[in-house]
C-alpha cells in the first residue's frame, strides 16, 4: 500500500508543477498520459510489499594483469589492426562477459583469417568460456595459429597458459619450453617466459616430491 501511495504523491506533485510552470494546456494531455502509462506499468508489475535487496552483479568478472599485456605488446605488437581486437576482447572480459569476448575475436577472424594473432587468442577466450578447459574448439584454434606461426613463441606460450589452468601441466611445460625456444635472444618477453617456465618447473618438481 506504501508503494501506491508514493505514486499517487508523485501524480499530485507532477500536477503541481505544471500548474506552476505554466505550461500550455495543449501539453497537459501528454504529460497526463506519461503519468497513466507510468502508473499503469506500475500498478501491473509493481511489488511494494518485496523486501529490498542488495543488487547483484549478473557477470564474473576477470581480472587482467597489467602485467600480462604488456608481456603480449611484447610478443605481438600493438596498435594494430589485429591487437585492436585483443583490446575489445580484454574490455569484455573484464566486464565478465566470457560469450562476447570469445564472439568479437571470432568477428576478427572472420576479417583477418590468416592472423595467428587472432586465433592464438581465439583459443584463449574459448578455453576460458568452457569453463578454463582446454576445449575440442580451444585446441582447433591454437592448432591454427601454430600452422600460421610455426616459429613464432606466441602460440605456444598462450596455449601453454590455457593448460596451465587447466591442470594439465605436463602439456603446459612442453609448450612453455618451446615458446622459450623460439624467443629472440636477449628480448624482455624471453626473458619473462623463461622465468614463468622456471617457477612452473619449481612448481611440479615440489608437486612430485610431495606425493611421495
Amino acid at each position: 500500500m506504501t508503494g501506491f501511495i508514493a505514486l499517487a504523491v508523485i501524480g499530485a506533485l507532477a500536477f503541481g508543477a505544471l500548474l506552476l510552470l505554466r505550461l500550455p494546456r495543449l501539453l497537459w494531455s501528454f504529460a497526463g498520459a506519461a503519468l497513466f502509462l507510468g502508473a499503469a506499468g506500475y500498478a501491473w508489475q509493481g511489488r511494494p510489499a518485496l523486501a529490498a535487496t542488495p543488487a547483484k552483479p549478473a557477470a564474473n568478472p576477470l581480472e587482467i594483469d597489467p602485467e600480462s599485456i604488456k608481456l603480449r605488446e611484447r610478443l605481438m605488437g600493438r596498435f594494430t589492426a589485429d591487437t585492436a581486437y585483443l583490446v575489445a576482447s580484454d574490455a569484455m572480459l573484464r566486464a565478465g562477459d566470457r560469450r562476447a569476448a570469445a564472439q568479437v575475436v571470432m568477428g576478427g577472424v572472420r576479417a583477418i583469417p590468416r592472423s595467428f594473432i587472432l586465433w592464438t587468442q581465439l583459443g584463449t577466450n574459448l578455453a576460458i568460456h568452457d569453463g578454463d578447459q582446454m576445449s575440442p574448439a580451444a585446441k582447433l584454434a591454437f592448432e591454427r595459429a601454430f600452422q600460421l606461426a610455426p616459429e613464432h613463441p606466441a602460440p605456444p606460450y598462450y596455449a601453454a597458459l590455457s593448460y596451465v589452468r587447466a591442470g594439465d601441466l605436463p602439456t603446459a611445460r612442453r609448450l612453455l619450453a618451446r615458446a622459450v625456444s623460439l624467443s629472440r635472444p636477449g628480448t624482455e618477453y624471453r626473458r619473462q617466459i623463461a622465468g614463468q617456465l622456471q617457477v612452473l618447473d619449481r612448481y611440479m618438481a615440489a608437486t612430485e616430491q610431495g606425493g611421495r
